[in-house]
């Protein structure tokens, strides 16, 4: 197999290799493919637990187990974490 790197990724995987993290181009890619894989099943897992709690939320609503959203509540706090986030930069 070859393969084609941009000239920035090319200094990734040598700058890896130069400070000792890895022997080779090799094991650089073969991390970044194996890091690639988890980072792929964490997302199809967080998917699957996502569509759990929204079928399991619109069962709830129609047996009548919900309540109406408070708009303005939501509003208020998405304001102020936004306001927090901005302050910690």
């Amino acid at each position: 197999m070859n393969v084609n790197l941009t000239p920035e990724l090319e200094r990734l995987v040598s700058q890896k290799v130069e400070n000792g993290l890895y022997n080779s181009a090799s094991e650089v890619v073969r991390e970044a493919l194996r890091l690639m894989q988890e980072h792929d099943e964490l997302r199809r897992i967080r998917t699957a637990e996502l569509r759990n709690e929204v079928k399991r939320g619109l069962e709830q609503s129609r047996r009548g187990e919900s309540t109406p959203l408070d708009i303005v509540s939501i509003k208020v706090n998405g304001r102020e974490s936004r306001t927090a986030k901005a302050s910690l930069k």
